[in-house]
């Protein structure tokens, strides 16, 4: 036991076992998404957190040891994030002609993302820089963590409540908007982009491929004006 635990103590320092770990952990949660059809409660980054998890738990592994060792995955959310402009040039003449829909869609979406997080956790007596990790949550997870940073928020809880909000949103959407008898793709997927950021429009893409070019603008779009609605809706509960 002695020598198992000199050879792990060497190798949780080295900077690919965790970014290993993270990428089998994927693997495996993608797996199982495949098994089960593609449900959308079988999300693959959920069974990968979870995996993970459990990993840290086991091994007596603080977060920022393995953050040191994954943090390539965090730097390349930077150009996958920016890589969204792409199905936003793709369509361009489908949004020219979606544009006043979209726009009304995309403002009541982010409004309503940051102040109903903002309203709820002030009922419940939340306030201070926990308040503000809160408001950019519906975002993707790198504009998200820059704006808690200038907010006063704690960029680590804000990218817990980012995946929470990217997971929980990709397992009811399908369901949801079958419920709502929503039957346009555009809609689907602009409105799934804006609630649910990247994970939200990874699914969109696994549904239907219109779907998840619409999900991709509504998740740009969506970054850039909760970077502007944020910082006042804060400001407007005493954050």
């Amino acid at each position: 036991m002695t020598d198992a635990a000199l050879i792990w103590s060497y190798l949780e320092q080295g900077p690919l076992l965790w970014l290993t770990a993270t990428l089998i952990a994927y693997l495996l949660g993608d797996a199982c998404f495949r098994a089960t059809g593609r449900q959308s409660w079988a999300n693959p980054v959920l069974i990968a957190m979870i995996l993970l998890g459990l990993l840290l738990w086991g091994t007596d592994t603080d977060y920022q040891t393995y953050f040191e060792g994954a943090q390539f995955v965090h730097f390349m959310l930077g150009p996958a994030t920016v890589a969204l402009g792409l199905p936003l040039y793709d369509n361009l003449p489908r949004v020219r002609r979606a544009a006043l829909p979209m726009l009304a869609g995309l403002l009541a979406g982010s409004t309503v993302a940051v102040v109903s997080a903002l309203m709820i956790a002030r009922a419940m007596g939340i306030e201070g820089s926990v308040l503000a990790s809160l408001a950019p949550k519906s975002t993707t997870a790198p504009v998200a963590i820059g704006i808690a940073e200038k907010i006063g928020g704690q960029p680590t809880l804000t990218a817990a409540m980012v995946l929470i909000t990217g997971i929980f949103g990709a397992i009811i959407v399908t369901p949801l908007l079958n419920a709502l008898r929503i039957r346009d793709w555009r809609a689907r997927g602009f409105s799934v982009g804006v609630a649910a950021h990247g994970i939200g429009t990874v699914r969109a893409f696994q549904v239907n491929e219109t779907a998840g070019a619409f999900a991709g603008i509504g998740m740009g779009l969506n970054a850039v004006l909760t970077a502007i609605i944020a910082p006042v809706a804060l400001r407007l509960f005493g954050g």
